[in-house]
């Protein structure tokens, strides 16, 4: 298959201009530092979450280095539902208000149904779904009584495409999606919108750790139309797409990116 490079970094337009945008699992190289960066440099004032307290403060400060101006951080899990009130509520103490909710965070792993332990489920299950279900749960009734706000979800394409030693994570995913409609139809006429990005396969470094170049590869090959994996910043150009008013008549639906279906 030919390969197609990747664009050229995109140039702000000022899309999030006034803005603030909370995104979860958002410390490391993958999609959620590359999302909260893209909503920093459309103009939005951005805090960064993880678990993981060192890490988020080396990449918070790394983000604050890169745009030059203050970057919000603050721990947390969003399988425990003290942290997550905890998060919600820095959110809003220190941005002023929350317009944006990024739900990033998820777990994934291969393991064949037959094979798997109910406690790898559970645990697939509680940060990609509970988490999701969690952080929703605690960011809608700031949204509404603002009169105004935006949920993204992330859920991947395995929710649509089969893949062996998915059953888990596609589950969770397909869950997510499901939980994006639903949700979505119970806060549109209270000025809310709530939509999700169904990611194919993004390069980055801890994806590389724990898959094999001739699995990625074969996915690569398989799948994707241009012959090559996304960068995460071109993920993150979708989420700056549904969190922005370009996307204004946009509720309940799943944004895939870029990827041919078998």
């Amino acid at each position: 298959m030919a390969f197609t490079p990747p664009p050229p970094y995109p140039a702000s337009h000022g899309l999030l201009n006034g803005k603030t945008v909370l995104v979860t699992a958002s410390a490391g190289t993958g999609l959620g530092y590359a999302t909260a960066k893209r909503c920093a440099e459309e103009g939005a004032t951005v805090m960064l979450s993880d678990m993981h307290e060192k890490r988020l403060t080396q990449y918070a400060d790394k983000l604050e280095a890169e745009i030059g101006r203050r970057v919000h951080r603050k721990a947390g899990n969003v399988t425990v539902e003290d942290d997550v009130q905890a998060l919600i509520g820095a959110a809003v103490d220190e941005m002023g208000r929350l317009d944006v909710l990024v739900n990033n965070a998820g777990l994934g792993g291969t393991v064949d149904l037959i094979d798997m332990e109910d406690e790898q489920w559970q645990t697939i299950m509680d940060v990609n779904i509970n988490g999701t279900f969690r952080m929703m749960r605690a960011a809608l009734p700031v949204m509404i009584a603002q009169g105004s706000g935006n949920v993204v979800n992330l859920s991947s394409v395995v929710a649509w495409r089969a893949s062996p030693g998915q059953s888990a994570y596609a589950t969770s995913k397909a869950g997510v999606l499901a939980m994006t409609r639903a949700a979505a139809m119970e806060v549109a006429k209270k000025g809310v919108r709530i939509n999700a990005v169904v990611p194919s396969i993004a390069m980055h470094p801890n994806l590389v750790k724990v898959t094999t170049p001739e699995f990625l590869e074969q996915i690569i090959e398989q799948y994707e139309a241009f012959g090559r994996a996304a960068e995460p910043w071109e993920i993150g150009n979708t989420v700056v797409f549904l969190a922005s008013d370009y996307s204004s008549y946009m509720t309940g639906e799943a944004l895939s990116v870029s990827c041919r279906h078998p």
